[in-house]
């Protein structure tokens, strides 16, 4: 069993940065591909960015990709999620995610509960 714990989310303005920490316990963390998903209100929930098991490859989709930049560092078990450039519509819930099979087949078996962005214009 592996819990996530998201943190650093936060009111900032239009144009700030913000880092996101997912940490995980369990000595498996190494053997997971992990995300950062976003939800906003009334929308589905969005994936934003995702980095193989180590940390060598990474995926952002066109509406954060130059903007947010997704690492890991195995040893301590935490995944980041670099938010720069903010844009009000980057308001949501965050959540990190992981599951060995995330990677090749987008199966996630575990999710954070969440830490709120608020981006104000």
């Amino acid at each position: 069993q592996v819990q996530l714990v998201e943190s650093g989310g936060g009111l900032v303005q239009a144009g700030g940065s913000l880092r996101l920490s997912c940490a995980a316990s369990g000595r498996t963390f190494s053997n997971y591909a992990m995300g950062w998903f976003r939800q906003a209100p009334g929308k589905e929930r969005e994936l934003v960015a995702r980095i193989s098991w180590g940390g060598g490859t990474t995926y952002y989709p066109d509406s954060v990709k130059g903007r947010f930049t997704i690492s890991r560092d195995n040893a301590k078990n935490t995944v980041y999620l670099q938010m720069n450039s903010l844009k009000p519509e980057d308001t949501a819930v965050y959540y990190c995610a992981g599951g060995i099979m995330a990677w090749t087949k987008g199966k996630y078996d575990y999710w954070g509960q969440g830490t709120q962005v608020t981006v104000s214009s």
